[in-house]
């Protein structure tokens, strides 16, 4: 008979780090930070690695932009007259259209679980945003039993290695980005670092 765990007991300090900073993008790519979250990530620091000059770089920006800058600016870059600047879904990058294959494996990989589109939200579910945040959570096991490693390599070399860092790296360069071209950085720099390190844990 096996003995249920906990979430708490199967986490190490450097996953939920991994997790936080996963569902760290994914609350900026969802929508444009309020004052508070704005004031967070001004307070924010890093090391002299690439991931930390881009943590450093998103906090001076950060420092300098109001709420409603922001705002003008993430409706620039993903919402637009009809479209944004950049689109952000897997589909779009893999395929150069919306709701191709890409959309349908991972739904396919979503339901198996045991997990859907809740029905108020309408953005597909190969958005960046979405995708960063359910690799966070599968990292501490938001959705049942924190995911084995191999479970969590096998989701980012699916939905997130094919395209992130692509995606991130025309963020870190769109004419209508400035906070979000740290985010770009901070994005591209940590895809880098978790494609290497899943790539290390499979040989």
């Amino acid at each position: 008979m096996s003995i249920a765990r906990t979430a708490n007991q199967e986490v190490t300090e450097e996953d939920r780090l991994r997790a936080d900073l996963y569902n760290f993008l994914g609350l900026l790519l969802a929508g444009p930070p309020d004052g508070l979250l704005l004031a967070q990530v001004g307070g924010l620091s890093g090391d002299k690695s690439d991931l930390g000059q881009a943590i450093v770089r998103l906090a001076d920006c950060a420092k300098t932009s109001s709420p409603k800058d922001v705002e003008r600016e993430f409706n620039k870059l993903f919402i637009g007259l009809g479209r944004g600047e950049l689109l952000p879904y897997a589909s779009y990058y893999l395929t150069g259209f919306l709701n191709e294959k890409p959309l349908a494996t991972l739904r396919q990989d979503l339901r198996a679980r045991g997990l859907s589109r809740s029905p108020n939200v309408f953005e597909p579910e190969d958005n960046i945003a979405s995708l960063m945040e359910v690799m966070g959570a599968l990292i501490v096991g938001r959705f049942g039993e924190p995911a084995p490693l191999e479970d969590q390599r096998t989701f980012f070399n699916r939905h997130i290695a094919p395209w992130a860092g692509h995606f991130f790296a025309d963020l870190e360069t769109a004419k209508s980005a400035m906070l979000y071209a740290a985010v770009g950085s901070v994005g591209r720099a940590f895809v880098e670092i978790e494609r290497e390190g899943f790539r290390l844990t499979s040989e």
